[in-house]
């Protein structure tokens, strides 16, 4: 989450089919499946995702072409921070949004985020790069390698109700994402690459394997509603990668080197690092979407 900024939906003229949407999942026309990513839970199944191509990013905006880590260790959850007030017809314009603000305004490359999910449970294709594969984002300052961002369009602060299906949701992307050995439910041992993090450059971490970004870095996200909901997000996301594989994970212990890689890369987007609720603007936005699953 981003503090002191907001999104601003532009005054397009949206086509009738679109507004007729008005505050329900997005529609969707389902495509072929992508091929599957290598060291990830075998068994379980992608989760529905809508493009990037079909939220109408724009690629011409995108600064880098993206960074690969290794296999995903932890998800990291967040919240933008806006009003919970929105149509989720209106969703595809609030990303287009995201990214004008991340790139032009925070000066990343991308998109800081691997995927964002709305109040209605819809799950979006964040920073580009090909969602089956490890693209390193720039959502948790010292902690991006490795892991995935997931971020929740609104704000979860104390006493907001957190959708069922935006929990669902967020447990299937984790299950999914997360590689082989990886408990939902447990710890994994990571080392920051930044010291604005909680953690000094260099420093070994142990965090929740599903943690909140406030986990890694000095924030208030992803809220307290949200944060409170965190075990019950770790315990549907074993479940499912239990159901589907029928052994439970374990994480293996690992040291501050993994793979022969030096922990203390650089921040990708820009090298900055930084985190912040997104701004801008977007245009119209059509209401078929085609999906990735």
């Amino acid at each position: 989450m981003w503090p002191h900024q907001r999104i601003w939906l532009g005054a397009a003229v949206l086509p009738l089919a679109f507004l007729m949407l008005r505050d329900a999942p997005v529609r969707f026309i389902s495509s072929a499946p992508a091929a599957p990513v290598h060291e990830r839970a075998p068994g379980v199944p992608q989760p529905t995702i809508v493009t990037r191509a079909d939220w109408h990013a724009d690629e011409g905006m995108v600064r880098e072409h993206a960074v690969y880590t290794g296999a995903v260790r932890a998800v990291f959850i967040h919240h933008t921070g806006e009003s919970n007030a929105y149509d989720c017809a209106d969703v595809p314009q609030m990303l287009r949004a995201v990214e004008e603000a991340h790139i032009k305004g925070n000066g990343w490359d991308d998109i800081g985020y691997n995927f964002l999910v709305d109040r209605c449970g819809t799950i979006y294709e964040g920073r580009a790069g090909g969602i089956t594969r490890p693209v390193r984002g720039a959502h948790t300052t010292g902690f991006n390698a490795d892991s995935v961002g997931i971020a929740v369009l609104g704000n979860y602060g104390r006493g907001t109700k957190v959708p069922r299906a935006l929990v669902r949701a967020l447990a299937e992307v984790a299950a999914w994402k997360l590689r082989p050995g990886s408990d939902p439910r447990g710890t994994v041992r990571l080392v920051s690459t930044n010291d604005a993090s909680r953690y000094r450059k260099g420093e070994a971490a142990v965090l929740h394997v599903i943690s909140g970004h406030r986990d890694a870095y000095q924030t208030n996200c992803p809220g307290e509603a949200l944060y409170a909901a965190l075990p019950e997000i770790r315990d549907e996301a074993a479940a499912l990668r239990q159901a589907r594989t029928g052994t439970a994970d374990a994480e293996s212990p690992r040291g501050p080197e993994r793979d022969g890689r030096s922990p203390d890369g650089p921040e990708p987007g820009g090298g900055s690092g930084r985190s912040g609720v997104p701004g801008g603007g977007g245009d119209g936005a059509p209401s078929l979407l085609r999906v990735s699953h």
